[in-house]
């Protein structure tokens, strides 16, 4: 078991760049109607809960898989579908959800969780081993990457339920092409960081940096969309 100082360095390094990336894509949200912080707080540690549950599938899943191609597939997948999950319960029924840009903040806020709860499981052991200046740089890295992956990849999601928030008879549609996006982004990233030398390490961090500068685009024409269309209660 860590000690209590391991644990502290761990929570601090892993939670802090996963709460500032909240603050900011909140700040992308409509400034006269944002959402309740209640619900975003609870979305965030909601976020953090499910860790453990995709932790155990895909444990489970390595029964089934040799590949270590398809383990990556498999893995991306069941993470985004619990992130999908955890947005599913804050919501379905929430009167609070009635703009298109709201539900890419929700999925933002649960993926945020997610990842801070998987950064301090992440760096208790490099903090342990070499120490707090190691789990700093590490838990920079991560912020760098893998946080704002997970932000990225459920934005995705979010962003397809958000554009088709008044044509709600291709909403199905939407989401399963926002599924299988946000699975292939965080498949494509998994693959090369976990094969990569280190010699693409700046071109994959600048794809991401794409992805997000489209998905912040994206989200001034989910406001736009809110702005000029009649709300649906």
């Amino acid at each position: 078991m860590s000690d209590p100082k391991t644990l502290l360095i761990a929570i601090l390094s892993g939670a802090i760049p996963a709460i500032f990336w909240l603050w900011f894509w909140l700040k992308q949200e409509d400034d006269e109607k944002p959402e309740p912080v209640g619900l975003i707080i609870l979305s965030f540690f909601i976020g953090s809960f499910l860790v453990f549950i995709a932790i155990w599938l895909e444990r489970y899943s390595l029964n089934f898989i040799s590949n270590e191609r398809t383990k990556i597939i498999i893995w991306a997948s069941i993470e985004e579908l619990i992130k999908l999950l955890g947005v599913a319960i804050i919501i379905i029924g929430n009167k609070h959800v009635d703009e298109p840009i709201d539900y890419p903040m929700y999925f933002i806020a649960v993926a945020l969780g997610f990842a801070a709860m998987e950064n301090v499981m992440y760096l208790m052991n490099p903090i342990k081993v070499d120490g707090a200046i190691v789990g700093m740089i590490t838990g920079n890295l991560r912020f760098l990457g893998s946080t704002l992956l997970h932000a990225i990849s459920s934005a995705i999601i979010g962003s397809a339920l958000g554009l088709s928030f008044y044509i709600k008879q291709f909403r199905g549609f939407y989401l399963i092409v926002g599924i299988l996006l946000a699975i292939l982004l965080h498949s494509v990233f998994n693959f090369f960081i976990m094969k990569g030398s280190g010699d693409n390490f700046l071109s994959v961090f600048g794809f991401l940096w794409v992805v997000t500068i489209i998905n912040i685009l994206i989200f001034e024409k989910l406001k736009r969309i809110g702005r000029l269309s009649p709300s649906i209660q």
